[in-house]
């Protein structure tokens, strides 16, 4: 693609608008219809096949294959698009099941560009376990989609600090920067299908799916929890979107400083979508809340925001 097609597949990524006028109420089959035609008509058709890797030099390059992510983020996202895609083939309802396997191939198209980017530079992964189908789709996609929420909003704030810092090259931090956009998007998905699939679901279910959240956000903490204890012996990092700062930037950002640019970025990658779509509000909740009790440099030299070369 030219660059003035890949500019105008990136702008329409980013910007939607519902084209039906008047409030929508969470739960009606028109909240369904314009969560659904978001995430399908906001797709960005690029290839990773054909993603042009930039050359590095070789601190560059250290400093990329050092991040302690790799193994798990590839696997991730090949649990991830097997997990989407086993729920989707529950789904019947139109344009919503259209919008799951949309969903699924853009988690595999991940994956795929992971597996691109560690071929290019060389990164040795860890074989991959075999991915199986969940015997409960519908938890498999909490799952999912619950953790999504967690790590792309603290990933969405290493990489405006990547971006920020200048730790990496901006071609790099460019060339991956489609692939955060949809995290975006995806997290916009979940959030709406949440409530419109609860205020759906019959009266006597919805304790259990109640539940059923609370259990998979323990086991969202437990999982946490139990990586992180095991890296004594190993290289990879589970909670790198929490801790991984300092593997981004030279700069000394505290926490809480972190956490802001973090809700910045949040915001600014969902401002320009329907303001009548739901928006994520649990992890930047409990972040504002840490945020009274997190301290502060007194004489800290914040990173400067960048300019972005999106329009925003």
């Amino acid at each position: 693609m030219d660059q003035a097609t890949v500019d105008a597949a990136d702008y329409a990524a980013r910007h939607w608008s519902f084209p039906e006028t008047g409030p929508v109420v969470a739960g009606e089959k028109r909240h369904m219809v314009m969560f659904s035609r978001m995430l399908l008509e906001t797709f960005n058709p690029y290839k990773p096949a054909v993603i042009p890797w930039p050359k590095l030099d070789g601190e560059a390059r250290q400093r990329l294959i050092s991040l302690p992510i790799w193994d798990i983020a590839v696997q991730t996202e090949g649990r991830a698009g097997l997990r989407v895609k086993s729920f989707a083939e529950t789904v019947t309802e139109q344009p919503l099941r259209e919008a799951f396997d949309r969903m699924a191939f853009e988690e595999t198209r991940h994956k795929e560009v992971l597996s691109h980017l560690v071929a290019a530079y060389g990164i040795t992964l860890a074989p991959e376990p075999e991915y199986k189908v969940p015997r409960d789709p519908e938890w498999g996609f909490l799952v999912t989609g619950l953790s999504e929420c967690i790590d792309s909003f603290f990933a969405f704030g290493l990489f405006e600090l990547a971006r920020r810092s200048g730790f990496f090259p901006i071609e790099l931090v460019e060339t991956f920067e489609p692939v955060i956009q949809e995290e975006a998007r995806h997290i916009l998905f979940i959030v709406n299908w949440l409530a419109w699939h609860k205020a759906n679901m019959k009266w006597w279910r919805r304790p259990y799916f109640f539940f059923k959240k609370l259990l998979v956000w323990a086991f969202l903490v437990g999982e946490r929890i139990g990586l992180a204890k095991d890296m004594g012996g190993g290289k990879q990092d589970a909670n790198f979107a929490v801790t991984g700062s300092s593997a981004v930037s030279a700069e000394d950002v505290d926490v809480a400083e972190l956490m802001e640019i973090c809700l910045q970025e949040n915001e600014r990658r969902m401002a320009h979508y329907d303001r009548r779509l739901l928006r994520p509000t649990t992890i930047p909740r409990l972040v504002r809340f840490a945020l009274f009790f997190l301290p502060r440099r007194k004489n800290k030299g914040a990173i400067a925001p960048a300019a972005h070369g999106h329009a925003a």
